[in-house]
């Protein structure tokens, strides 16, 4: 999943912000890292393979041009970070402007170390994401373009992503409805893993 899901997923988990984003760029193993970030990036696996394995969310890929399947599942999750900004008020009590500035400051915290589990990739975008607001953002069409941009960095096919924003607003319907139907069990699931994490991914004091 894309930045905001991750984020609002680790809140609602009460698990660790930068470890959730961080997952998808460590390659290390989970067992080797920081006793404190090792749940939030287990959380981010299985988050991350459910999105991509959910009957839902491979029909919607689905729906995509074939000659853009190879980005069909970097577009869905912008599009499920828009529509999660847009309709934020609805999955959180907290205003997303409020839970933005308490996200960029962990993600901070988290960024002033740099090894294989705080990877250089993963600090250049949490530098970039408050300097812009990246998650406030989200919300609008500027945020769907810059997030497409981003994606498409470094990406082997990149230049698939030119016209990328015209084409999710002319799927707006199929996408939006993914993902208001796919979200709820989004949610649920990640509240479901947070507690029944394996004991040796659990932060110190927490096991039974």
């Amino acid at each position: 999943m894309n930045i905001l899901t991750h984020l609002h997923l680790a809140e609602i988990s009460k698990t660790h912000l930068g470890a959730n984003l961080a997952g998808n760029f460590v390659t290390a193993p989970i067992d080797s890292a920081p006793q404190a970030l090792r749940q939030g990036l287990w959380l981010n696996q299985e988050i991350n393979q459910l999105c991509v394995n959910h009957e839902l969310t491979q029909e919607l890929m689905a729906l995509f041009p074939a000659r853009l399947s190879s980005i069909a599942a970097d577009l869905m999750f912008v599009s499920f970070d828009h529509y999660l900004a847009y309709y934020w008020e609805e999955y959180h009590q907290q205003p997303l402007s409020e839970f933005s500035q308490k996200a960029y400051a962990e993600l901070e915290e988290f960024a002033t170390q740099c090894d294989e589990y705080h990877p250089q990739s993963c600090l250049e975008i949490i530098a970039d994401m408050r300097c812009h607001d990246w998650l406030n953002n989200y919300a609008t069409s500027k945020g769907i373009q810059q997030a497409l941009v981003q994606r498409a960095k470094g990406h082997p096919h990149s230049a698939l992503f030119n016209g990328a924003d015209k084409l999710l607003a002319k799927m707006q319907i199929e996408t939006e409805t993914a993902f208001r139907t796919f979200y709820p069990q989004l949610m649920a699931y990640t509240r479901i893993w947070s507690r029944k994490t394996p004991s040796d991914y659990l932060p110190s004091g927490s096991a039974d």
